[in-house]
């Protein structure tokens, strides 16, 4: 039970204490979207009310990931009921596309009228609206990893999708649908949460948390076991830069008593830096700086469990899970 509830706190406090300096870049376009109706006729009237008030690609992608996270609401009931799959007869393959396509259409505009979907609305959505805009945008689908459990499983079929558009002829990587809140295991609940840090992530932290079914962006080949056993990040690690220099897995073999050695860059000694130990926060001991980065050691502790995750002040940052050697 106490594993249970400390592992509700640490993703609980990971969304409720963003680190205001990633949105900070965005709260004028964000203001503007906050003051737009909840509902538009059309996917046109929305997409020419965008045209109107921005100018520049970077901020016509910004509001439309904006307007989306802010008005379109996770369906869970939908998740954990999803329709049975859809057969259709086709003579040729123009024909097998032209339905392909009027399934789309249908779902992003679904999406749009209940203002309810799961991922593939929130991307067919943001492509449509892209498109109206001006933009080229794709649907991606693939794996995804947000929880404990993610780190160090087996590879699993596709369970997520997400965008990729083109600003200034260079691509970007947005998840509206993350960007748009979580779900609360304590009260078996979606809540909506307005989240900055999906929309132009940096690949090196995007590709922790997702994993294309081509298993490649942007012509680069990506390694599907580094996702799969790599530590898992959290939304505060993405906004501060905290990369993980140390451990390069996520996955650390370890015995009772073993000292195992951390690296984080972006984080000092002033920094309050702790994990918990049975059941009780315990701060970071004898840490040193390196290079823009703070090295420490931590004896594990075999009552700590099977994960260890660190936290800096209130957001939880990285967890590792801990096998015996």
């Amino acid at each position: 039970m106490i594993l249970k509830k400390i592992a509700f706190i640490f993703l609980f406090l990971n969304f409720i204490f963003p680190h205001l300096s990633y949105s900070q870049k965005y709260d004028a376009i964000d203001n503007i979207i906050l003051k737009y109706p909840k509902h538009f006729s059309s996917t046109e009237s929305l997409a020419e009310r965008i045209q109107k008030d921005f100018t520049t690609e970077h901020d016509k992608a910004r509001a439309i990931y904006s307007w989306i996270a802010l008005n379109i609401k996770y369906d869970y009931k939908a998740y954990l009921n999803p329709p049975k799959s859809i057969r259709f007869s086709y003579r040729n393959e123009a024909e097998k596309q032209r339905q392909i396509e009027a399934l789309k259409d249908k779902t992003w505009q679904k999406a749009f009228d209940s203002q309810k979907a799961v991922c593939e609305g929130f991307t067919l959505l943001y492509q449509r609206l892209a498109t109206l805009v001006g933009l080229k945008a794709e649907v991606i689908r693939g794996d995804s990893k947000r929880l404990l459990s993610d780190i160090g499983r087996e590879n699993l079929q596709s369970n997520h999708a997400w965008n990729m558009v083109q600003i200034d002829r260079k691509w970007i990587l947005v998840d509206a649908t993350w960007g748009q809140g979580y779900y609360d295991s304590n009260k078996k609940a979606m809540v909506n949460y307005f989240n900055s840090v999906y929309f132009d992530t940096d690949p090196k932290y995007f590709f922790a948390k997702h994993f294309p079914d081509s298993g490649v962006y942007l012509n680069e080949k990506l390694n599907k076991d580094d996702f799969l056993n790599g530590p898992l990040i959290f939304d505060a690690t993405i906004e501060g830069n905290y990369e993980i220099l140390s451990p390069d897995s996520g996955i650390i073999e370890a015995n009772d008593g073993d000292k195992i050695t951390f690296r984080i860059k972006n984080i000092s000694k002033a920094d309050t830096l702790f994990y918990v130990k049975k059941g009780k926060a315990t701060k970071i001991e004898n840490p040193r700086e390196v290079k823009g980065s703070l090295e420490f050691q931590v004896t594990y502790d075999k009552r700590m469990g099977s994960y260890i995750t660190f936290f800096l002040y209130q957001n939880s940052i990285a967890s590792f899970k801990i096998v015996s050697k």
